[in-house]
């Protein structure tokens, strides 16, 4: 016969000391779960609490779910976030929308830092602008950087370039642009100081817009001419097809900056002969070039000499 030996410890005691050690869950942890039933409306969830975990099916996905099936399987392991605290049943709600928003945020950032181009299609349009996803995440092109010639009403469906103005995790704001992408693709094949035919699309009183292949550059009052230029409309009309140099290619701000006042041989000569100006626009340009670096070589050959006399 075996002797049992009583030390006193009852399923009671055992009981009260296990829950010294549960768990405590908190809204914003991340938690590993069981998927051990589907619902109509969600799932049930075992994280190792007294109570079953409830994933609502709102919550199981950035993307519309229907069925929990299209998400989750009874037996399947996987992480969870915890949204509420636990209610008058003791229940905690879950959420795996949350960790998609959180991990789509970190790609987008990382997309960001690198400068991508991503690609999108628009889904809808509103007075501002234009509304795309990315990564799951709901963007927002700002109507004056939508490059394109049709109606933003035809605009849905079609997938655009695009590169991040703004990603701002905290204000849940995704600003993107289609023009800097498209300026980024044409500054790609355009030079400083060469010379492109463009298209007057737009007359400002500080400058005329020039179409370049589908991006638009700046022609600045000031650089029309080494005359003193009242307006821009004294030169050009919309729908005017002219010779400009590239002066300057800000791709992080996706502004090309042009000029006709360099390809001038004399002061005024835009507004009395643009005809000859546009023709020999090319030769005169050539000439800036080889002037500028001139420049360049004898500044850099005082360099020495300047050094040397700081020395002794």
């Amino acid at each position: 016969m075996v002797q049992t030996t009583d030390i006193g410890f009852t399923r009671e005691d055992f009981e009260r000391l296990l829950s010294q050690y549960d768990y405590h869950f908190s809204p914003g942890d991340i938690v590993n779960g069981t998927v051990f039933s589907l619902e109509p409306r969600g799932a049930l969830i075992d994280i190792g609490a007294k109570t079953a975990a409830f994933l609502p099916l709102q919550e199981m996905s950035i993307n519309r779910v229907v069925n929990p099936e299209e998400v989750v399987n009874e037996g399947d392991v996987r992480e969870f976030f915890i949204l509420t605290e636990e209610n008058e049943e003791g229940q905690l709600t879950l959420s795996i929308r949350r960790l998609e928003y959180m991990k789509a945020w970190e790609r987008v950032r990382a997309l960001q830092s690198k400068d991508e181009t991503v690609r999108a299609k628009i889904f809808a349009v509103n007075r501002g602008g234009a509304l795309v996803r990315i990564e799951g995440l709901r963007g927002f092109i700002p109507g004056s950087h939508l490059s394109t010639k049709e109606p933003k009403e035809e605009l849905i469906d079609q997938e655009l370039p695009l590169k991040f103005l703004e990603v701002d995790e905290e204000r849940n704001r995704l600003v993107l642009s289609h023009r800097r992408a498209l300026v980024e693709r044409r500054m790609n094949k355009l030079e400083q100081y060469q010379v492109v035919v463009g298209r007057v699309r737009g007359i400002k009183p500080y400058g005329a817009f020039i179409d370049i292949g589908g991006v638009s550059g700046l022609l600045h009052i000031s650089e029309i001419s080494h005359d003193h230029i009242e307006t821009p409309h004294s030169v050009f009309n919309v729908g005017d097809e002219i010779k400009v140099m590239v002066i300057d290619l800000d791709a992080e701000r996706g502004r090309i900056s042009l000029s006709t006042k360099q390809l001038e041989e004399t002061p005024g000569e835009m507004v009395q002969d643009s005809a000859q100006v546009y023709a020999l626009a090319e030769d005169r340009a050539e000439k800036f070039r080889q002037k500028l670096l001139a420049e360049q070589t004898a500044a850099l050959e005082e360099v020495p000499e300047a050094t040397a006399t700081e020395e002794e």
